[in-house]
């Protein structure tokens, strides 16, 4: 069921209380019946709630909770102080300079945000294992997924920043530089260090960017217009960080009857699933209410008959749009235009800054740091118009740039 080398990865995700947790549970049990070796993850699951819904202790180790089936939770602890002990072993020669004992293991306490190293480090290390077909997490809710999905690229960033090209470039004539130009060079041990976090960084973008990674969010049938609200902002925040919604999930929908008060939830649900259906391109799916909160393989069962938690293979899976840059020089504009689809982003949610070569974009709490195409950095930004989902960014040639 995976591409070669990376594990089909399902990112389940929503809003706090929507059921991802089950659903995540289902889909992954419902992709080991389909055949293949399947990995379940709880990653943001503080409360063991995976645990009772399965009836096992899990722990960091995968362990068989069905057939072809296996599933392990998140130990942010352990992740952090195994992540900070390779970092510490690379930076042992700074440490002998400055004449400084490395912390032990044990003194090592996880730090704020070390949940998104620790999902992120998990990504890469189950993903390209090669043990797993599939690996199926119960993600953090979105805005904590996509902080941690944005994080590689950012640090990517910083090393550049702190220690760009031209002079990793220059590393072979470092002593010639010291010795007659008088030009500090860094010492080899952080060119060494640049370039083992360029590889682990490459090795986590390589589980997150490929084609078969992709998100699903959970929204609860009964939520209100703030959540679904949220959903459309967190729709734009996954497409402007590239990453794909598979589905959308409406869980816990109710039966009609002929109870008033459950006929007029019925109505309303239904009503919202319209709604969602009208403004979402991608398969919006139905997920009965069980009348119980789940429990047991037997439950996840029920919830997958709904036929709509099967894991499709990475040939299934929609490929994310490249964002085009229209050329409309030849024409009475004389602009270049970047489309940046954010299906679901409102005009007043907007935040557009250009920094040299860079395009800081924010919608609502998301944002991202956009290098620019090659032919855009030669441009001034002539203005921006967000519409039909999709955010136009016009850039007029710069006279003192491009060449006549």
């Amino acid at each position: 069921m995976a591409g070669p080398g990376i594990a089909r990865v399902v990112l389940v995700s929503g809003g706090g209380g929507s059921g991802r947790t089950a659903l995540a549970a289902a889909a992954a049990a419902e992709a080991a019946r389909e055949g293949g070796r399947v990995l379940l993850l709880a990653a943001a699951d503080p409360h063991r709630s995976l645990d009772r819904l399965l009836d096992v202790e899990l722990g960091t180790e995968p362990r068989v909770v069905g057939a072809g089936l296996h599933a392990a939770r998140l130990d942010e602890q352990t992740a952090f102080r195994d992540a900070a002990e390779r970092l510490l072993g690379r930076a042992k020669t700074l440490f002998d300079l400055l004449g400084v004992e490395p912390l032990e293991r044990e003194e090592i306490s996880a730090l704020p945000g070390a949940g998104h190293l620790a999902l992120l480090d998990a990504l890469r290390t189950h993903a390209a294992s090669g043990e797993w077909d599939v690996v199926v997490i119960d993600a953090p809710v979105v805005a904590d997924l996509l902080a941690a999905l944005a994080l590689p690229e950012q640090l990517d960033r910083y090393l550049a920043r702190l220690l760009p090209e031209q002079r990793q470039a220059a590393r072979a004539l470092r002593p010639v530089l010291a010795a007659f130009a008088g030009v500090p060079m860094p010492a080899e041990w952080l060119f060494e260090a640049r370039n083992w976090a360029a590889a682990e960084l490459a090795a986590i973008r390589a589980v997150t960017d490929a084609p078969g990674t992709t998100v699903r969010l959970v929204v609860d049938a009964a939520a209100g217009p703030q959540a679904v609200a949220a959903l459309r902002t967190a729709r734009a925040g996954l497409s402007l960080h590239g990453q794909r919604v598979e589905s959308v999930l409406v869980n816990r929908l109710v039966p009609g009857g002929s109870d008033a008060f459950l006929a007029g939830l019925h109505r309303a649900q239904r009503q919202q699933l319209a709604a969602l259906r009208a403004e979402w391109d991608a398969p919006v799916h139905e997920i009965p209410h069980l009348g119980r909160e789940p429990h047991g393989v037997g439950d996840l069962a029920e919830i997958a008959s709904a036929g709509a938690l099967g894991v499709p293979r990475v040939e299934g899976v929609r490929p994310q749009t490249a964002w085009p840059v229209e050329d409309l020089l030849d024409t009475a504009e004389r602009v270049l235009v970047w489309r940046i689809p954010l299906p679901g982003a409102r005009r007043s949610e907007l935040d557009l800054v250009r920094r040299g070569d860079e395009l800081a974009l924010g919608v609502g709490c998301y944002r991202r740091t956009l290098t620019l195409p090659s032919a855009l950095r030669r441009c001034t930004v002539a203005g921006a118009a967000l519409r039909d989902g999709v955010l136009a960014v016009r850039f007029a040639p710069d006279p003192q740039l491009w060449p006549r």
